[in-house]
């Protein structure tokens, strides 16, 4: 069996950092999300409760990871950065641009801290660096393209090393291109930019188009934190789709160096090594997960080890020196789509097994007149609406930070396995963008996964099955003291073994039933004391042994329905579309794309009281017949710009679809 050396007690994993502190979004340059903390363990987690809980200053709400640094907590929220006193939850300060109109909210990931100050990424496509002593903004750099391009942003938490800051540029998905850039910690003078997609004469520019330009708003925004190796004189980030997302037959080739891991040198910013995790990415399936650094023995060597997770649960082990794959990557076969010019084959771990379930899950839950494609690969089409995939077209292994704990040498990772419409417009610059979010009406509930992988054979070890609806921003975190700390949708914080995956505790921060958006778990000392901080919404609270704060509501198994990823809330109407109207920005080319979808109910979801005479208008240009799906109720056919009427005089919910048109579903909640 092969040893994997922890660090010793009182310091993070591979760096100098005291474990009393949690100075970036990962934990440290690792982004391995452990700590070598461990007063609370699974001897002692019995006795965990909450410390204190306030109420985020400036009344916002946060999703980001927790920064530390001498007992102070760092976090964003809305648009301010605030620091808190670990030990009381008392406000120190609170920044925020004076002019709200400068686009200077920072970003949701969170901040990163050295010695004296605070590190921020902001939306306006700076990074700033405040005084952690007072909250005044030391400097301001923009890092974007000039003249300024709009969808432009800083999304990522900085990482910190050697006198530099390191953050990515994300690009809208609509047009621009994604950079990594290096900034003087100090004095905030921009040092390099890496831009992904290779201009003319660089090597990977030969991937895209030769006779357009279509290169340059190829994409490849960088949304996630990255990772920094010091002694190699590396630094990591995990690069997004290109441009248009799902419109492959304007953009033929690779299209490097989109939904990738690059590797980049800290001094010059140039490439050393990348991997493509997906090949003419038309599917949004790049790498939407921080990555993280691991040491591992295999086959008597020590390696150091990055992790990539890609979206459809397939974890990639490279050499973060080298580049070479731990664990062999072949490439094989998958379905194609010659007007999209797909890519023939993509790359898959060898005898890798990913975290979440597969197409067996599904077959047998798919009902008419719905048509299930077991490949991930499946290209969305403008021709088959009836078909659905898995995960296509969001796959749903993303955002979420993993964790890494040399003490058990696993990998801690989450994901949702759902099956969605494999489907497009023509004009290849609209995605699927529904109101709402991706409603899934008439399929499967999704499933989620918490799950630890050893990266020696890259197999799971164990998983715990959760509901999808429970799965959140949160992501797992580990500790020395045996324990993985995960936050939940549904307001709780559970904790698991983290060699076993038994659930050992469980704490309701909310209401039962409510709905949000935790952020990451952050855990750190002060006089001798383990806290365990984690946002909640509009709350941060702090968890310690024998704290006293008593849980909002008792912590149940299986929480109620309403936490399910169900598609969005009900619109109180009485009139339903036959057509939905999709808008999507398209920065690069000024303006914005629209296309009518004659396959989604506007609204979908529709609510109304007993009694409601409901019309439903025909807004497209085809004949659509309404009918209730038990054959209860039907409008009749609806020419193209009349209207139908159907009363509703007993409470219930009743779902419906066009005849013509059989995968269009639409439901109304009938309330007494």
């Amino acid at each position: 069996m092969a040893f994997l050396s922890a660090p010793a007690a009182g310091q993070q994993v591979g760096s100098s950092f005291s474990a009393d502190d949690w100075p970036m979004a990962g934990g440290d340059w690792t982004s391995s999300r452990y700590s070598t903390l461990d007063q609370i363990s699974t001897d002692t987690i019995d006795r965990l409760g909450g410390e204190w809980v306030i109420r985020i200053p400036g009344g916002g709400s946060s999703r980001s990871t927790p920064a530390v640094k001498d007992g102070v907590i760092y976090l964003t929220a809305a648009a301010s950065v605030v620091a808190i006193d670990g030990a009381t939850g008392e406000s120190r300060w609170q920044w925020q641009a004076d002019d709200p109109a400068s686009g200077r909210a920072p970003s949701w990931q969170g901040v990163g801290v050295d010695d004296d100050k605070v590190y921020v990424g902001l939306r306006s496509v700076e990074v700033g660096a405040i005084s952690q002593e007072t909250g005044e903004l030391l400097w301001a750099t923009d890092v974007g393209s000039d003249p300024d391009v709009a969808g432009e942003t800083v999304t990522t938490a900085p990482i910190i090393a050697d006198g530099k800051v390191f953050v990515g540029v994300a690009n809208g998905d609509s047009g621009g291109q994604g950079r990594i850039v290096g900034l003087d910690a100090d004095s905030g003078e921009l040092l390099w930019t890496f831009h992904v997609i290779p201009r003319p004469g660089e090597f990977g520019h030969d991937s895209w188009p030769q006779d357009s330009n279509i290169w340059e708003v190829g994409g490849g925004g960088v949304w996630l934190v990255g990772t920094v190796d010091p002694e190699l004189g590396l630094v990591y980030f995990a690069t997004g789709n290109p441009v248009p997302m799902f419109g492959g037959e304007i953009r033929g080739g690779d299209n490097l160096f989109t939904a990738a891991v690059l590797a980049v040198d800290i001094e010059t910013g140039e490439r050393r090594w990348h991997f493509q995790v997906v090949r003419h990415d038309i599917w949004d399936a790049d790498i939407a997960t921080p990555m993280l650094l691991y040491d591992v023995e295999m086959d008597g060597e020590l390696r150091k080890g990055v992790a990539a997770i890609r979206a459809d649960g397939f974890l990639f082990l490279f050499d973060r020196e080298t580049g070479e794959p731990l664990i062999p990557i072949e490439q094989r076969p998958v379905p194609q789509d010659p007007d999209q010019l797909t890519a023939d084959t993509q790359p898959f771990p060898v005898g890798a097994e990913r975290i979440i379930p597969d197409c067996s899950l599904w077959r047998d839950r798919i009902p008419p007149p719905f048509e299930l494609s077991c490949s991930f690969f499946t290209p969305p089409s403008t021709d088959t609406p009836a078909v659905v995939g898995l995960g296509s077209p969001i796959p749903m292994v993303r955002v979420t930070p993993m964790s890494f704990s040399p003490q058990t040498g696993l990998i801690y990772a989450q994901g949702r396995s759902h099956v969605g419409f494999a489907r497009r417009f023509e004009d290849p610059w609209i995605s699927d963008n529904r109101p709402g979010g991706y409603d899934r009406l008439g399929l499967p509930e999704s499933v989620g996964v918490l799950a630890a992988v050893d990266p020696r054979t890259n197999t799971v070890t164990w998983k715990q099955d959760l509901l999808g609806g429970r799965l959140a921003t949160s992501g797992p975190m580990s500790t020395a003291g045996g324990l993985v700390f995960w936050g939940s949708a549904d307001g709780q914080l559970d904790a698991y073994d983290a060699a076993t995956g038994e659930k050992l505790w469980a704490f309701q921060a909310t209401p039962a039933g409510a709905r949000m958006r935790p952020g990451p778990v952050a855990t750190y000392a002060i006089d001798g004391t383990q806290y365990i901080a984690m946002p909640m919404g509009s709350e941060l609270w702090a968890f310690a042994l024998d704290g006293d704060v008593p849980p909002r509501d008792e912590a149940v198994d299986n929480p109620p329905d309403l936490v399910r990823w169900t598609g969005p809330t009900p619109t109180e109407t009485d009139e339903i579309q036959t057509g939905s109207l999709r808008v999507n920005p398209s920065w690069s080319l000024g303006g914005a794309r629209t296309a009518l979808d004659e396959h989604t109910f506007n609204p979908q979801r529709s609510q109304v009281t007993t009694g409601t005479r409901v019309r439903f208008v025909n807004n497209g240009s085809l004949t659509h017949t309404i009918e209730a799906r038990d054959g209860s109720w039907s409008t009749g056919q609806i020419e193209p710009g009349l209207f139908a009427y159907v009363s509703f005089d007993a409470a219930g919910v009743e779902e419906f679809h066009c005849t013509e048109h059989p995968w269009a579903l639409g439901e109304v909640t009938v309330e007494p």
